[in-house]
């Protein structure tokens, strides 16, 4: 028989190959990203130009010829060539934060008592930051003591009557105290709710869709200020003689429901956009109507509206501003409160607070934006037909 030259095939597997110099890296990024083409290149040089011509100013304003402490606005006049100009621009006025920067946070509530929301901001940091880890073990656990655990903890730290714990009606809560109260249950309520509205709006029962829609159209078709002022001045109206809520608790149930009926239309999108063969193939394993969206349905709907959902959630937090319509100040009506303080009442402290409420607000919803894309490239596992 015939030998064949076998010296052509391969006996062992080639090492891989660095990718090309071209494709990698910095000047790879630039090129993709920057000067792609004409367009890009003019584009990228007219927003260089803009850098160059705005951070400077910004960064001279902001901390080089900035006031950081003092007792009243005149620290923070400003020595111009025309003289001293009170309400100028040369810098900013963070004397005004530093002095209000108790009041920012939680509004009158006692100094000496203020041990109390600091030692809730901490727990809420060290039982959060483990949901949000993905490779920290126990998330059950680590749930149950976040969503159901703390918030009894909290309301008997933050509200006192109890356990030698002076009471402090929730009138005197304000600042990031009550924005953060204020969104967090909000999130924690709005999602679950928003989830049994969006199942039964999708019901065959007739009943049930009715009020699902009913509910969720109702609130979607007015605005937030008009919920809390509902909730604040005509729900004691329809209360018996002598009942009545506390002014907190009323704003609470208000921005929540407000948020469950928005979470509710989120929820929905991301049910219809599942393919009907996953609801088939769940009926053809047996699996009855709650084990079929708690295991099959559920999770994949929830994964295609991540965005939707920390949407809801951003506007939220920032919609907790609106309180102010019911005499309770979040971390903006705090702000815009103190500018009527005579000691700090100028354009230029107002500028100053304003810019650090902006600041706040930005540092939380870009948290939540960025944590959301991680969670969306973490998910993305694909979605076959």
């Amino acid at each position: 028989m015939q030998e064949h030259d076998m010296s052509w095939v391969r006996t062992e597997m080639a090492l891989a190959q660095p990718a090309p110099a071209g494709v990698v890296g910095f000047g790879a990024w630039v090129r993709k990203n920057l000067i792609a083409s004409a367009g890009d290149t003019i584009l990228t040089i007219v927003g260089i130009a803009l850098v160059v011509m705005i951070l400077p100013q910004i960064i001279n304003w902001a901390f080089i010829d900035a006031v950081w402490t003092g007792p009243n606005r005149t620290v923070c006049a400003t020595v111009a060539q025309g003289g001293i100009q009170p309400d100028g621009w040369s810098g900013a006025c963070w004397a005004f934060v530093n002095a209000k920067f108790g009041q920012i946070m939680f509004g009158t509530y006692p100094v000496e008592e203020r041990w109390r929301p600091i030692l809730v901001g901490i727990l809420l940091v060290v039982l959060l930051l483990p949901m949000l880890i993905p490779s920290v073990p126990r998330k059950g656990l680590n749930a149950l003591l976040l969503i159901v655990v703390f918030p009894i903890v909290s309301f008997f730290l933050l509200v006192g009557g109890a356990f030698g714990l002076e009471h402090v009606e929730t009138a005197r809560w304000g600042g990031l105290l009550v924005t953060l109260s204020l969104s967090f249950v909000a999130i924690v309520v709005s999602l679950p709710l928003g989830i049994v509205l969006a199942l039964g709006r999708r019901s065959r029962m007739p009943v049930v869709k009715m009020l699902c829609v009913i509910f969720i159209e109702a609130v979607r078709g007015i605005p937030l200020i008009t919920v809390l002022f509902m909730a604040s001045v005509m729900l004691p109206l329809f209360l018996p003689p002598g009942v009545t809520f506390d002014k907190y608790l009323r704003a609470l149930i208000g921005v929540s429901l407000f948020a469950a009926a928005y979470m509710a239309e989120v929820v929905r999108g991301g049910l219809q956009a599942i393919p009907k063969g996953q609801y088939e193939g769940a009926d053809s394993l047996g699996l009855g109507y709650w084990q079929k969206m708690y295991l099959i349905v559920m999770p994949q709907a929830l994964k295609l509206v991540i965005p939707g959902i920390v949407n809801t959630f951003i506007g939220m937090f920032k919609d907790t501003s609106l309180v102010t319509i019911i005499s309770m100040f979040d971390l903006l009506g705090i702000v815009k409160q103190n500018f009527s303080d005579a000691n700090w009442a100028t354009a230029q402290t107002a500028r100053s607070g304003l810019i650090f409420a902006a600041f706040v607000f930005w540092l939380f919803c870009f948290g939540m934006s960025r944590y959301s894309m991680y969670t969306e490239r973490r998910l993305d596992t694909g979605h076959k037909r």
